[in-house]
């Protein structure tokens, strides 16, 4: 898992996580960017998604007990280099 976090995170991910396009409204005008959310039950495995996350650098939050987000520009970039699309 050190050696390839990426691959690890994939996995999660793929399983139970998504990438979507966010919309939010500030001010009146609407903004659309990517976003990952991560959801999980476990608080191990959360720990090992967060654990991953930071191996690579990726800002993230927790927006709930059982849910992770990224949503930075950088930190989605990076993502979608490593997780990439379901198939």
């Amino acid at each position: 898992m050190t050696a390839h976090p990426g691959d690890f995170l994939r996995g999660l991910f793929h399983s139970d996580g998504c990438r979507f396009a966010n919309r939010v409204t500030v001010r009146g005008r609407a903004y659309v960017y990517p976003r990952y959310m991560f959801v999980n039950e476990s608080a191990d495995i959360m720990g090992l998604c967060q654990w991953s996350l930071d191996l690579l650098g990726v800002d993230w939050r927790m927006s709930r007990r059982n849910a992770l987000s990224v949503a930075r520009r950088d930190a989605v970039a990076t993502l979608d280099r490593h997780v990439g699309p379901k198939s």
